[in-house]
């Protein structure tokens, strides 16, 4: 029969560890607290962006050029067969764009320079939902898309200007493509470093007698190199 252990220096002993039974609550739960305050922040940053694809959706208005119509009293026709309005307007509105995909990208990371995948989606999203907003908001500020009817009030013969449409519906990726390139950009110029990275536990103490090692001189090395020449 053995006695009891005593804990040394009169130390209370060490309590058995069960790792199901260790609190959760430490890290926050399944989701910690920074994650969660970087979601929270991500989904403010995605609505703020959506919504200023209403003004994407004027400029495009304003500046896109119209397609000029004209009817008789059966059909409506192109009244330029050889105009490029069309393509003009897809092409504002892809610069348009961009151009907010880069402006609202900037002016985020200028308010938060910290990264972070939340933020990437939340500009992907928002760039995304601006541009869709963008696109409606310009074709509903824009002629009627009712052709025939806007030709009988216009009377025959009488050029109007057509609905304003996005034939390639491709340029609604610009505002994304451009947020993703314009942060890529400002982390590797403006964004903090990214940390070192922790040596492993068990490289530690290689590295450690790597450092304990005295340097050999150089003079000691150079006369090890030498070697004598060999004899016979």
């Amino acid at each position: 029969m053995t006695a009891p252990l005593t804990p040394r220096d009169n130390q209370p002993p060490e309590e058995p560890r069960n790792p199901e039974a260790a609190p959760a609550a430490d890290h926050g739960g399944p989701v910690g607290p920074e994650l969660a305050r970087e979601l929270r922040e991500g989904a403010l940053i995605a609505l703020l962006v959506a919504v200023t694809g209403v003004l994407l959706g004027l400029l495009w208005n304003w500046l896109a050029p119209h397609v000029p119509l004209i009817a008789d009293t059966r059909n409506v026709y192109l009244k330029n067969t050889e105009g490029e309005e069309s393509i003009g307007a897809d092409g504002t509105f892809l610069l348009l764009a961009f151009g907010f995909g880069v402006l609202t990208t900037a002016a985020v990371f200028l308010f938060r320079r910290r990264g972070g995948m939340p933020l990437v989606v939340a500009l992907v999203v928002g760039g995304l939902l601006g541009a869709a907003l963008g696109w409606l908001t310009g074709m509903w500020l824009g002629p009627s898309p009712d052709v025939a009817a806007h030709a009988r009030d216009v009377g025959p013969g009488v050029a109007f200007d057509g609905p304003l449409r996005l034939q390639a519906k491709g340029a609604l990726l610009a505002w994304p493509i451009g947020a993703m390139l314009t942060q890529l950009v400002l982390s590797a110029l403006f964004g903090p470093p990214d940390p070192e990275p922790e040596v492993p536990y068990w490289l530690q103490g290689q590295q450690e007698q790597q450092e304990q090692q005295p340097e050999v001189p150089q003079w000691l090395r150079e006369n090890h190199e030498q070697r004598p020449p060999s004899e016979g």
